[in-house]
Protein backbone atom coordinates (compact mmCIF):
# COMPACT_ATOMS: atom_id res chain seq x y z
CA UNK A 1 0.00 0.00 0.00
CA UNK A 2 1.44 3.34 -1.01
CA UNK A 3 1.31 6.17 1.49
CA UNK A 4 -0.34 8.53 -1.02
CA UNK A 5 -3.33 6.19 -1.31
CA UNK A 6 -4.15 6.43 2.41
CA UNK A 7 -6.65 9.12 3.34
CA UNK A 8 -8.29 10.42 6.49
CA UNK A 9 -11.47 12.23 5.51
CA UNK A 10 -15.25 12.14 5.67
CA UNK A 11 -17.51 9.75 3.81
CA UNK A 12 -18.76 12.48 1.49
CA UNK A 13 -15.17 13.17 0.37
CA UNK A 14 -14.63 9.46 -0.25
CA UNK A 15 -17.76 9.36 -2.40
CA UNK A 16 -16.48 12.20 -4.57
CA UNK A 17 -13.07 10.57 -4.89
CA UNK A 18 -14.62 7.19 -5.69
CA UNK A 19 -16.68 8.80 -8.43
CA UNK A 20 -13.59 10.34 -10.03
CA UNK A 21 -11.72 7.03 -9.86
CA UNK A 22 -14.71 5.28 -11.43
CA UNK A 23 -14.40 7.60 -14.42
CA UNK A 24 -17.02 10.24 -13.59
CA UNK A 25 -16.32 13.50 -15.36
CA UNK A 26 -19.52 15.48 -14.76
CA UNK A 27 -21.35 16.59 -11.62
CA UNK A 28 -24.44 18.78 -11.44
CA UNK A 29 -26.02 19.51 -8.09
CA UNK A 30 -27.48 21.94 -5.62
CA UNK A 31 -26.15 22.37 -2.05
CA UNK A 32 -28.13 20.61 0.65
CA UNK A 33 -27.17 19.38 4.12
CA UNK A 34 -25.73 16.81 4.78
CA UNK A 35 -24.49 16.04 1.25
CA UNK A 36 -22.94 19.39 0.31
CA UNK A 37 -19.36 18.24 0.86
CA UNK A 38 -19.73 15.86 -2.11
CA UNK A 39 -20.39 18.84 -4.37
CA UNK A 40 -17.56 20.81 -2.75
CA UNK A 41 -15.04 18.04 -3.35
CA UNK A 42 -16.34 17.38 -6.86
CA UNK A 43 -15.90 21.08 -7.70
CA UNK A 44 -12.19 20.75 -6.88
CA UNK A 45 -11.48 17.27 -8.20
CA UNK A 46 -13.29 17.28 -11.54
CA UNK A 47 -11.47 20.20 -13.23
CA UNK A 48 -8.14 18.57 -12.33
CA UNK A 49 -9.02 15.54 -14.48
CA UNK A 50 -10.67 17.41 -17.34
CA UNK A 51 -14.19 17.08 -15.95
CA UNK A 52 -16.93 19.59 -15.34
CA UNK A 53 -18.82 20.76 -12.26
CA UNK A 54 -22.03 22.80 -12.44
CA UNK A 55 -24.02 24.16 -9.52
CA UNK A 56 -27.58 24.09 -10.80
CA UNK A 57 -30.52 26.24 -9.79
CA UNK A 58 -32.28 23.32 -8.10
CA UNK A 59 -32.41 19.53 -7.84
CA UNK A 60 -34.80 19.16 -10.76
CA UNK A 61 -32.29 20.80 -13.08
CA UNK A 62 -29.45 18.84 -11.50
CA UNK A 63 -31.01 15.52 -12.42
CA UNK A 64 -31.82 16.74 -15.92
CA UNK A 65 -28.22 17.89 -16.41
CA UNK A 66 -26.62 14.56 -15.47
CA UNK A 67 -29.07 12.75 -17.76
CA UNK A 68 -27.98 15.00 -20.60
CA UNK A 69 -24.32 14.41 -19.81
CA UNK A 70 -24.83 10.65 -19.73
CA UNK A 71 -26.71 10.76 -23.04
CA UNK A 72 -23.65 12.49 -24.51
CA UNK A 73 -21.47 9.61 -23.31
CA UNK A 74 -20.05 11.01 -20.06
CA UNK A 75 -20.21 9.28 -16.68
CA UNK A 76 -22.23 11.64 -14.50
CA UNK A 77 -23.47 11.91 -10.92
CA UNK A 78 -25.26 14.13 -8.45
CA UNK A 79 -25.75 14.25 -4.69
CA UNK A 80 -28.60 15.38 -2.49
CA UNK A 81 -30.65 14.65 0.61
CA UNK A 82 -34.24 14.57 1.83
CA UNK A 83 -36.47 16.99 -0.09
CA UNK A 84 -33.86 17.34 -2.84
CA UNK A 85 -34.08 13.60 -3.52
CA UNK A 86 -37.84 13.95 -3.84
CA UNK A 87 -37.40 16.63 -6.50
CA UNK A 88 -35.01 14.42 -8.45
CA UNK A 89 -37.37 11.46 -8.71
CA UNK A 90 -39.39 12.73 -11.67
CA UNK A 91 -36.34 13.05 -13.89
CA UNK A 92 -34.93 9.81 -12.50
CA UNK A 93 -37.93 8.16 -14.09
CA UNK A 94 -36.75 9.64 -17.38
CA UNK A 95 -33.32 8.07 -16.84
CA UNK A 96 -35.01 4.70 -16.34
CA UNK A 97 -37.01 5.02 -19.57
CA UNK A 98 -34.03 6.37 -21.51
CA UNK A 99 -31.97 3.53 -19.99
CA UNK A 100 -29.16 5.94 -19.24
CA UNK A 101 -26.52 5.20 -16.58
CA UNK A 102 -26.28 7.84 -13.84
CA UNK A 103 -25.42 7.71 -10.14
CA UNK A 104 -27.53 9.57 -7.58
CA UNK A 105 -26.21 9.89 -4.03
CA UNK A 106 -28.78 10.40 -1.29
CA UNK A 107 -27.19 11.23 2.08
CA UNK A 108 -30.26 10.63 4.20
CA UNK A 109 -31.36 13.01 6.92
CA UNK A 110 -34.34 13.25 9.25
CA UNK A 111 -37.66 13.88 7.51
CA UNK A 112 -40.34 14.14 6.38
CA UNK A 113 -40.17 17.29 4.24
CA UNK A 114 -37.42 19.64 5.44
CA UNK A 115 -37.26 17.67 8.68
CA UNK A 116 -34.07 18.17 10.67
CA UNK A 117 -31.38 19.01 8.15
CA UNK A 118 -28.38 18.24 10.37
CA UNK A 119 -29.74 15.04 11.91
CA UNK A 120 -29.55 11.43 10.76
CA UNK A 121 -32.26 8.94 9.85
CA UNK A 122 -32.65 5.98 7.50
CA UNK A 123 -36.16 6.83 6.40
CA UNK A 124 -35.69 7.04 2.61
CA UNK A 125 -35.45 3.30 2.04
CA UNK A 126 -38.91 2.84 0.58
CA UNK A 127 -38.77 6.11 -1.34
CA UNK A 128 -35.61 4.89 -3.08
CA UNK A 129 -37.53 1.82 -4.22
CA UNK A 130 -41.00 3.18 -4.90
CA UNK A 131 -40.55 6.91 -5.50
CA UNK A 132 -40.68 6.63 -9.30
CA UNK A 133 -44.06 5.93 -10.92
CA UNK A 134 -44.30 2.72 -12.88
CA UNK A 135 -43.47 -0.93 -12.33
CA UNK A 136 -39.67 -1.00 -12.39
CA UNK A 137 -36.61 -2.23 -10.52
CA UNK A 138 -33.88 0.08 -9.23
CA UNK A 139 -30.44 -0.70 -7.85
CA UNK A 140 -29.79 0.84 -4.43
CA UNK A 141 -26.50 0.37 -2.53
CA UNK A 142 -25.83 1.43 1.06
CA UNK A 143 -22.36 2.05 2.60
CA UNK A 144 -21.62 1.62 6.31
CA UNK A 145 -18.11 3.09 6.47
CA UNK A 146 -15.95 5.70 4.78
CA UNK A 147 -14.03 2.94 2.99
CA UNK A 148 -17.31 1.61 1.64
CA UNK A 149 -18.30 5.11 0.53
CA UNK A 150 -15.28 5.00 -1.77
CA UNK A 151 -15.59 1.36 -2.84
CA UNK A 152 -19.37 1.30 -3.29
CA UNK A 153 -19.35 4.49 -5.35
CA UNK A 154 -17.12 2.73 -7.85
CA UNK A 155 -19.48 -0.26 -7.74
CA UNK A 156 -22.45 2.04 -8.32
CA UNK A 157 -20.93 3.46 -11.50
CA UNK A 158 -20.03 -0.01 -12.74
CA UNK A 159 -23.56 -1.29 -12.19
CA UNK A 160 -25.08 1.79 -13.81
CA UNK A 161 -22.91 1.36 -16.91
CA UNK A 162 -23.30 -2.41 -17.02
CA UNK A 163 -27.10 -2.33 -16.92
CA UNK A 164 -27.89 1.08 -18.47
CA UNK A 165 -29.76 2.23 -15.40
CA UNK A 166 -29.70 4.87 -12.67
CA UNK A 167 -28.13 3.59 -9.46
CA UNK A 168 -28.77 5.15 -6.04
CA UNK A 169 -26.04 5.27 -3.40
CA UNK A 170 -28.11 5.44 -0.22
CA UNK A 171 -25.80 6.87 2.41
CA UNK A 172 -26.84 8.68 5.59
CA UNK A 173 -25.69 11.67 7.58
CA UNK A 174 -23.74 9.55 10.08
CA UNK A 175 -21.61 7.93 7.38
CA UNK A 176 -21.45 10.89 5.01
CA UNK A 177 -19.99 13.20 7.65
CA UNK A 178 -17.98 10.59 9.54
CA UNK A 179 -14.19 10.93 9.43
CA UNK A 180 -12.23 7.68 9.06
CA UNK A 181 -9.13 6.28 7.46
CA UNK A 182 -9.71 4.83 4.00
CA UNK A 183 -7.56 3.67 1.13
CA UNK A 184 -7.94 4.63 -2.52
CA UNK A 185 -6.70 2.43 -5.35
CA UNK A 186 -4.46 3.17 -8.32
CA UNK A 187 -6.16 2.97 -11.72
CA UNK A 188 -4.57 -0.37 -12.61
CA UNK A 189 -6.19 -1.98 -9.56
CA UNK A 190 -9.72 -0.73 -10.24
CA UNK A 191 -12.12 -2.77 -12.34
CA UNK A 192 -13.88 -0.20 -14.50
CA UNK A 193 -16.97 -1.10 -16.52
CA UNK A 194 -18.06 1.10 -19.39
CA UNK A 195 -21.28 0.93 -21.37
CA UNK A 196 -21.28 -1.24 -24.47
CA UNK A 197 -20.72 0.64 -27.71
CA UNK A 198 -22.52 -0.62 -30.85
CA UNK A 199 -20.65 -2.93 -33.22
CA UNK A 200 -23.39 -3.26 -35.84
CA UNK A 201 -23.56 -1.25 -39.08
CA UNK A 202 -25.04 2.22 -38.43
CA UNK A 203 -28.17 1.45 -40.46
CA UNK A 204 -28.93 -1.49 -38.17
CA UNK A 205 -28.53 0.35 -34.86
CA UNK A 206 -31.52 0.67 -32.54
CA UNK A 207 -31.19 2.51 -29.23
CA UNK A 208 -33.27 -0.05 -27.28
CA UNK A 209 -32.61 -3.26 -29.20
CA UNK A 210 -32.27 -5.29 -26.00
CA UNK A 211 -33.96 -8.43 -27.33
CA UNK A 212 -30.75 -9.54 -29.02
CA UNK A 213 -28.86 -9.84 -25.74
CA UNK A 214 -29.17 -12.41 -23.00
CA UNK A 215 -28.70 -9.81 -20.29
CA UNK A 216 -31.29 -7.52 -21.94
CA UNK A 217 -28.78 -4.65 -22.11
CA UNK A 218 -28.39 -3.10 -25.55
CA UNK A 219 -25.27 -1.23 -26.68
CA UNK A 220 -25.54 2.55 -26.39
CA UNK A 221 -24.06 5.17 -28.69
CA UNK A 222 -23.64 8.70 -27.34
CA UNK A 223 -26.17 11.23 -28.51
CA UNK A 224 -24.70 13.10 -31.47
CA UNK A 225 -22.36 10.25 -32.40
CA UNK A 226 -20.92 10.64 -35.89
CA UNK A 227 -21.94 7.11 -36.94
CA UNK A 228 -24.99 6.12 -34.92
CA UNK A 229 -28.32 7.87 -34.53
CA UNK A 230 -29.67 7.65 -30.97
CA UNK A 231 -33.24 8.54 -29.95
CA UNK A 232 -34.43 9.03 -26.38
CA UNK A 233 -38.13 9.26 -25.57
CA UNK A 234 -39.92 9.40 -22.20
CA UNK A 235 -43.15 8.12 -23.75
CA UNK A 236 -43.76 4.48 -24.53
CA UNK A 237 -41.44 3.73 -27.43
CA UNK A 238 -40.17 0.90 -29.57
CA UNK A 239 -36.62 -0.35 -30.13
CA UNK A 240 -35.79 2.67 -32.29
CA UNK A 241 -37.05 5.16 -29.70
CA UNK A 242 -40.16 6.00 -31.72
CA UNK A 243 -43.46 6.35 -29.81
CA UNK A 244 -45.35 3.06 -29.76
CA UNK A 245 -48.38 2.59 -27.53
CA UNK A 246 -49.40 -0.83 -28.78
CA UNK A 247 -50.29 -3.50 -26.21
CA UNK A 248 -47.49 -5.80 -27.37
CA UNK A 249 -44.82 -3.10 -27.17
CA UNK A 250 -46.04 -1.83 -23.79
CA UNK A 251 -45.88 -5.30 -22.29
CA UNK A 252 -42.47 -5.93 -23.83
CA UNK A 253 -40.84 -2.82 -22.41
CA UNK A 254 -42.53 -2.90 -19.01
CA UNK A 255 -41.29 -6.44 -18.53
CA UNK A 256 -37.86 -5.42 -19.74
CA UNK A 257 -37.41 -2.65 -17.14
CA UNK A 258 -37.88 -5.28 -14.43
CA UNK A 259 -36.31 -8.34 -16.02
CA UNK A 260 -32.97 -6.77 -16.97
CA UNK A 261 -32.41 -6.38 -13.22
CA UNK A 262 -34.08 -9.55 -11.92
CA UNK A 263 -32.42 -11.94 -14.37
CA UNK A 264 -29.02 -10.55 -13.31
CA UNK A 265 -29.57 -10.74 -9.55
CA UNK A 266 -26.54 -12.97 -9.00
CA UNK A 267 -24.32 -10.21 -10.34
CA UNK A 268 -26.16 -7.27 -8.78
CA UNK A 269 -27.14 -8.34 -5.25
CA UNK A 270 -24.40 -8.18 -2.63
CA UNK A 271 -24.28 -8.85 1.09
CA UNK A 272 -21.48 -9.12 3.64
CA UNK A 273 -21.43 -11.80 6.33
CA UNK A 274 -19.76 -11.58 9.73
CA UNK A 275 -19.65 -14.51 12.16
CA UNK A 276 -22.34 -16.36 10.25
CA UNK A 277 -20.75 -19.83 10.18
CA UNK A 278 -22.05 -20.82 13.61
CA UNK A 279 -24.56 -18.03 14.25
CA UNK A 280 -27.73 -18.89 16.12
CA UNK A 281 -28.96 -15.31 16.29
CA UNK A 282 -28.57 -12.99 13.31
CA UNK A 283 -28.57 -9.21 13.06
CA UNK A 284 -29.54 -7.93 9.60
CA UNK A 285 -28.86 -4.27 8.91
CA UNK A 286 -27.62 -1.67 6.43
CA UNK A 287 -25.86 1.71 6.41
CA UNK A 288 -24.74 3.27 9.66
CA UNK A 289 -26.69 0.75 11.74
CA UNK A 290 -24.30 -2.00 10.62
CA UNK A 291 -21.66 -0.47 12.86
CA UNK A 292 -23.87 -0.93 15.91
CA UNK A 293 -24.73 -4.45 14.78
CA UNK A 294 -21.05 -5.39 14.62
CA UNK A 295 -20.48 -3.90 18.07
CA UNK A 296 -23.35 -5.97 19.44
CA UNK A 297 -21.97 -9.09 17.79
CA UNK A 298 -18.51 -8.56 19.30
CA UNK A 299 -19.87 -7.97 22.81
CA UNK A 300 -22.39 -10.80 22.54
CA UNK A 301 -19.82 -13.33 21.39
CA UNK A 302 -17.51 -12.30 24.23
CA UNK A 303 -20.38 -13.29 26.54
CA UNK A 304 -20.91 -16.66 24.85
CA UNK A 305 -23.75 -15.80 22.45
CA UNK A 306 -23.41 -17.04 18.89
CA UNK A 307 -24.37 -13.88 17.00
CA UNK A 308 -23.78 -13.15 13.34
CA UNK A 309 -24.34 -10.08 11.19
CA UNK A 310 -25.67 -9.94 7.63
CA UNK A 311 -24.99 -6.55 6.04
CA UNK A 312 -27.26 -5.57 3.17
CA UNK A 313 -24.92 -3.93 0.70
CA UNK A 314 -27.65 -4.03 -1.92
CA UNK A 315 -30.86 -2.79 -0.35
CA UNK A 316 -32.76 -2.97 -3.65
CA UNK A 317 -33.32 -5.30 -5.37
CA UNK A 318 -33.93 -6.94 -2.01
CA UNK A 319 -31.56 -9.85 -1.20
CA UNK A 320 -34.45 -12.31 -0.80
CA UNK A 321 -32.42 -15.46 -1.46
CA UNK A 322 -29.68 -14.61 1.04
CA UNK A 323 -32.15 -13.54 3.73
CA UNK A 324 -34.31 -16.64 3.29
CA UNK A 325 -31.19 -18.79 3.78
CA UNK A 326 -30.35 -16.95 6.99
CA UNK A 327 -33.87 -17.20 8.34
CA UNK A 328 -33.91 -20.95 7.62
CA UNK A 329 -31.20 -21.51 10.25
CA UNK A 330 -31.52 -18.68 12.77
CA UNK A 331 -33.36 -18.90 16.07
CA UNK A 332 -34.23 -15.20 15.80
CA UNK A 333 -33.39 -12.19 13.64
CA UNK A 334 -32.83 -8.66 14.90
CA UNK A 335 -33.15 -5.71 12.53
CA UNK A 336 -31.65 -2.41 13.73
CA UNK A 337 -32.59 0.55 11.53
CA UNK A 338 -33.16 4.25 12.11
CA UNK A 339 -36.77 4.20 10.97
CA UNK A 340 -39.94 2.46 12.11
CA UNK A 341 -39.26 -0.94 10.56
CA UNK A 342 -38.96 -0.66 6.78
CA UNK A 343 -36.41 -3.42 6.25
CA UNK A 344 -37.83 -5.58 9.06
CA UNK A 345 -41.13 -5.72 7.19
CA UNK A 346 -39.38 -6.93 4.04
CA UNK A 347 -37.53 -9.61 6.01
CA UNK A 348 -40.81 -10.88 7.47
CA UNK A 349 -42.16 -11.07 3.92
CA UNK A 350 -39.38 -13.33 2.64
CA UNK A 351 -38.67 -15.40 5.77
CA UNK A 352 -39.23 -19.08 5.00
CA UNK A 353 -40.27 -20.08 8.54
CA UNK A 354 -41.92 -18.62 11.60
CA UNK A 355 -39.14 -17.20 13.77
CA UNK A 356 -38.98 -13.99 15.81
CA UNK A 357 -38.01 -11.08 13.58
CA UNK A 358 -37.58 -8.14 15.90
CA UNK A 359 -37.02 -4.55 14.89
CA UNK A 360 -34.63 -2.42 16.92
CA UNK A 361 -35.62 1.10 15.98
CA UNK A 362 -34.81 4.70 16.82
CA UNK A 363 -36.46 7.71 15.22
CA UNK A 364 -34.99 10.41 17.47
CA UNK A 365 -32.02 10.96 15.08
CA UNK A 366 -29.58 9.25 17.46
CA UNK A 367 -27.62 6.12 16.58
CA UNK A 368 -28.89 2.77 17.76
CA UNK A 369 -26.43 1.44 20.34
CA UNK A 370 -25.01 -2.09 20.55
CA UNK A 371 -26.55 -2.39 24.02
CA UNK A 372 -30.02 -1.69 22.63
CA UNK A 373 -29.56 -4.52 20.15
CA UNK A 374 -28.32 -6.89 22.88
CA UNK A 375 -31.29 -5.95 25.08
CA UNK A 376 -33.64 -6.91 22.25
CA UNK A 377 -31.72 -10.18 21.90
CA UNK A 378 -32.25 -11.03 25.56
CA UNK A 379 -36.00 -10.64 25.06
CA UNK A 380 -36.09 -13.32 22.34
CA UNK A 381 -33.54 -15.78 23.74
Amino acid sequence: MKRDHVRFDMGNAAIAEGAIDAGARFFAGYPITPSTEIAEHASRLLPAVGGHFIQMEDEIGSMAAIIGASAAGVKAFTATSGPGFTLMLENMGAAVVYELPVVVVNVQRAGPSTGLATKAMQGDVMQAKWGIPGDIELIVISPSSVQECYDFTIDAFNLAERYRTPVILLADRMIGQLYERYVTRPPEEINIINRKYPACPPEGYKTYDFGKYGDEVAPLAPFGDAAYRTRHNTSGHNEKGVIDGSYENTIKFNRHFVQKIRKNMEDIVRVKSFGMDDAEYVIISFGCSVRSALGAMETGRANGHKIGVLQLVTVWPFPEKQIAQVCAKAKAVLVPEMNQGMIAGEIRRVACRDIPIVGVNRIDTEMITPNEILKALEEVR
